[in-house]
């Protein structure tokens, strides 16, 4: 019995290294990479500078037309009581006023 835990605790210290060696070979293909495409620092900062503004940007955008049909459905198909339904009318009577202009 007590071979079996030695066999268990090698074959455990065993796939440890080998997972490790595999993560370590992995990093540095990344960095290695990483260093490739992209040989200075302010030029990864402005780069992702750029990419955080036009992220931030279409969602904005994808928010607002999401919300704009999905008031557009509801004013078409449910009568929506008090101030919700008042307001649903608004945004419908402000987008039909901004398509015409």
């Amino acid at each position: 019995m007590a071979k079996k835990h030695e066999k268990s605790t090698a074959s455990k210290v065993t796939d440890k290294f080998k997972a490790d060696n595999e993560r370590g070979a992995r990093q540095g293909l990344i960095e290695d990479l990483f260093v490739d495409f992209n040989r200075s620092k302010s030029q990864v900062y402005w780069m992702n500078f750029f990419r955080g503004i036009f992220f931030g940007l279409g969602s904005v955008l994808g928010g607002t037309v999401l919300i704009a049909v999905a008031a557009m459905i509801l004013g078409m198909f449910v009568d929506l009581p008090g101030g919700v339904g008042d307001f649903v009318q608004s945004v419908l009577d402000a987008m039909s006023k901004g398509r015409a202009q």
